[in-house]
């Protein structure tokens, strides 16, 4: 199952060099995750500050 950001997210941009496929990407006003491209890995909920990303 991908994750997906809320709109909790900061755009703080903290999670986007921890997704190993590059599936994050910066966008207005909060990031995306291309569901397509996420494994599922869980390495950018660990990195969140603000607990902004779930299981989509």
């Amino acid at each position: 199952m991908a994750h997906k950001i809320t709109d909790a997210c900061l755009a703080c941009g903290t999670c986007v060099p921890e997704c190993p496929v590059e599936a994050i990407t910066e966008s207005d006003p909060i990031y995306l995750i291309d569901e397509a491209k996420c494994t599922d890995c869980g390495a950018c909920v660990q990195a969140c500050p603000a607990e902004a990303i779930v299981p989509a």
